[in-house]
């Protein structure tokens, strides 16, 4: 007797879940926090972003009131008791008789909102420059880039010592200037994007749907300009940080009752070797270490966003 076979049923077939598309966004974040170095420059920055938001909270003196300085202090070593006893100098101080920590604080403010506010303002002209250049062309764009190639022909420093020289001493008088050299560096780059983006098929589709040329230029060309206008922006920051101390310790920068870390490196340069070392060393390295930091995440936002390295 022959045994019946019962036909084995075949196993359905299990849906296999969708991949998700990876968004460009989190796929560059992951790749920026691969990098150690670039993730101690972020740690870093933000630190000391803290620090100076918080330097009337959390500094001994306030170096700008002149109530709370004594003259007889000055230049007393590191780790010095003030006059009355009521905190000690961690850091010396400088010839005025002003807490060099607290100086350092106050002058990380005035250094980081005369960088960051400087590089937004020229951010945003340089930018719509730019792209007005890229979009309009012919005697618009050879106008606007006669006068970028004008303003990057001449040394930096040279042109901002002739402006502030005319304008005189102050933050908003620095910041101005620096906005005079800095919108050149936005408008160059977002000229060269915006270029490649007017050839795309989305505008020509914007266009033909009779869409106002401002909004076709803010609304469509400007997200796909962002990537290398933020690492731009980056590295004006610590350029920024680097001119203006530049200008206060040629004299021309800051007012000397708003000392920034330019200035207080000044006031001691000339006793360095005389062994009151500290007055500019401690200030100085407060400046090396902010620029060191912003540059590192600047130079690896430039490899995360440079588009030939996803290809």
């Amino acid at each position: 007797m022959s045994a019946v076979s019962t036909p084995t049923p075949t196993p359905t077939p299990t849906p296999t879940p969708a991949l998700r598309r990876e968004s460009p966004w989190r796929r560059n974040l992951a790749e920026f926090l691969s990098s150690k170095t670039a993730v101690l420059g972020l740690a870093v920055s933000v630190l000391l972003i803290l620090a100076a938001a918080l330097a009337p909270w959390i500094a001994p003196q306030n170096p700008y009131d002149l109530l709370q300085i004594d003259v007889l202090d000055a230049r007393l070593p590191p780790g010095t008791m003030n006059g009355l006893e009521t905190f000690h100098y961690w850091l010396g101080t400088d010839g005025q008789g002003r807490d060099l920590l607290s100086g350092i604080l106050y002058g990380l403010r005035i250094s980081l909102v005369v960088g960051v506010g400087s590089a937004l303002i020229a951010g945003v002209v340089g930018t719509l420059l730019g792209l007005l250049a890229a979009y309009a062309g012919g005697k618009v764009d050879a106008l606007i880039m006669r006068l970028v190639d004008l303003i990057l022909s001449f040394p930096s420093i040279l042109v901002a010592m002739m402006i502030l020289a005319y304008l005189g001493k102050g933050v908003g008088n620095v910041v101005l200037t620096l906005v005079i050299l800095e919108w050149a560096y936005y408008a160059r780059t977002a000229r060269g994007q915006a270029l490649v983006e007017r050839r795309r098929e989305y505008v020509e589709a914007a266009r033909c749907l009779d869409i106002p040329n401002w909004r076709i230029m803010l609304k469509h060309i400007l997200p796909n300009c962002l990537p290398p206008l933020i690492v731009i922006g980056t590295l004006q920051i610590a350029r920024a940080i680097t001119l203006e101390a530049t200008l206060s310790f040629l004299g021309l920068g800051v007012p000397v009752t708003e000392p920034s870390l330019g200035l207080l490196i000044s006031n001691g340069f000339q006793t360095m070797l005389s062994g009151e070392y500290w007055i500019s060393f401690y200030p100085g390295i407060a400046l090396l270490v902010t620029i060191v930091a912003i540059n590192l995440v600047g130079d690896r936002l430039r490899d995360v966003l440079n588009p030939r390295n996803h290809k």
